[in-house]
């Protein structure tokens, strides 16, 4: 966790840092980060990143935090199977994570960082979702890697995952 030593400094300071973070977890996957070229980028002694994070993990921790807080919408998890809301939510995802200044970060999160930083999966998911639901969840992260890996095929991915969410629709008529 980020420690309250980062959290008291300046706001000036505090995002220069913050830029420096997302250049570096932008530009290299988690495990390639170095500390040296984040505090090179900052001008701040290697020291004094110890003093904010507790290693490069927490700083990534914390950065893919205020990332995915800014794209992600919250879900509410319904009985009731609603293709067009997951269809909607996956778009809406896409947009936002192109467009945001953290498009690199999320884009090395899924496609390198994600089974690596040690989140487990929310238990709530696993026991409340029906089948149907579980299937347009997982369905869901899939085609936002899918994009993410080949964005110029992002229209051809949409329409495949909207054909497929009606698909799981008619699986229970």
């Amino acid at each position: 966790m980020v420690k309250a030593t980062f959290i008291n400094l300046p706001a000036s300071k505090k995002k220069i840092i913050k830029q420096s973070l997302v250049n570096e977890f932008s530009t290299y996957p988690l495990a390639k980060a170095q500390v040296a070229r984040i505090v090179a980028q900052a001008g701040i002694a290697r020291g004094a990143f110890y003093k904010y994070f507790t290693d490069l993990n927490d700083a990534y921790q914390y950065m893919y935090g205020i990332a995915i807080k800014a794209i992600h919408s919250p879900v509410e998890l319904t009985s009731a199977f609603e293709p067009q809301q997951y269809y909607q939510n996956v778009a809406d995802f896409i947009e936002k994570a192109q467009q945001s200044s953290y498009a690199g970060l999320i884009k090395m999160h899924i496609l390198y960082n994600e089974n690596s930083v040690g989140q487990p999966f929310p238990r709530e998911l696993i026991t409340k979702l029906d089948p149907q639901n579980w299937s347009a969840m997982v369905l869901s992260h899939a085609t936002i890697r899918l994009v993410m890996e080949n964005p110029e095929q992002e229209k051809e991915v949409m329409a495949r995952f909207k054909v497929s969410l009606e698909l799981l629709k008619r699986g229970t008529n």
